[in-house]
């Protein structure tokens, strides 16, 4: 064969190299597919958490690389819709997270918002109130509505669950959902400090907003609703079962909500987490 023996081993061995770095790669695209198929918005970095977490070693380098070669790319954002109406005669509340009051425990900060999911014959409306220390959503419901028992829903469920002291900040748009008569009794009867935002400013409550991202991207858009029975079923549980209980933050650390929270009462001090 004319073929010095070593050259022959050479390729040999690095023929076995390659075909055991394909095999790797190969099992780990299957790992990122699968955790895509449960958070598809998982860029490079909640990736290689995840991935730590279930006890795979391996370095964003190598992440990003996979993510080229098999396309695994996290889902794009897409634009933001309105559905604030600020153009009613109630009162408008302050600002009060300019600047941010520093935040050492829950029930400190809430922050309130509301969305639409799209139905065959309309839309469902969906209201959600998120404690701002661990972003667990504490309260939320549903409506073919977008009025005041919408929001005053969200708000129900969210103070049955907590009890919060006086003197907690709740923070949402100056929406009429929120400013109106009804829905700032009930604030004012336990004690809440009423935040909203400036006109047309949806970063003044950026926090709710990641939520509802969220939210779109890893379950309304991945399914498609017939009824409100459909969304009923579904986006209960991607709350309480996949958002608060599953989900990676990158900004509380890569814990969960659920998590975090149960690492509160050990800590003296909880900073701000951006």
């Amino acid at each position: 064969m004319n073929l010095a023996k070593s050259t022959y081993y050479y390729q040999i061995k690095h023929r076995d190299r390659i075909l055991g770095r394909e095999r790797k790669d190969t099992e780990l695209r299957d790992l990122i597919d699968g955790i895509h198929v449960e958070f598809p918005y998982y860029g490079y970095r909640m990736l290689h958490e995840e991935l730590s977490r279930r006890g795979i070693l391996v370095n964003t380098k190598k992440i990003r690389r996979l993510q080229r070669k098999f396309g695994l790319f996290a889902y794009q954002i897409r634009k933001f819709v309105r559905t604030t109406d600020s153009e009613h005669g109630h009162k408008i509340y302050p600002n009060l997270l300019k600047p941010m009051p520093k935040i050492t425990g829950l029930n400190e900060v809430w922050v309130g918002d509301i969305t639409y999911i799209k139905i065959m014959t309309g839309f469902v409306f969906l209201a959600v109130i998120i404690d701002l220390c661990s972003r667990k959503v504490v309260g939320w419901a549903l409506s073919k509505n977008i009025n005041r028992d919408l929001t005053l829903g969200a708000l129900k469920m969210a103070i049955e669950k907590r009890s919060p002291d006086v003197g907690c900040i709740h923070h949402t748009d100056r929406g009429v959902q929120y400013a109106c008569q009804d829905y700032v009794d009930l604030l004012e009867e336990w004690g809440f400090k009423i935040s909203m935002s400036r006109k047309g400013n949806p970063y003044d409550n950026a926090w709710s907003e990641s939520f509802m991202k969220t939210l779109k991207y890893n379950e309304v858009y991945l399914n498609h609703y017939e009824t409100m029975a459909d969304v009923v079923d579904r986006v209960p549980e991607f709350i309480e079962e996949v958002y608060n209980k599953k989900r990676l933050h990158s900004s509380l650390g890569y814990l969960t909500p659920e998590e975090f929270e149960r690492q509160i009462n050990n800590a003296k001090e909880i900073p701000l987490l951006n």
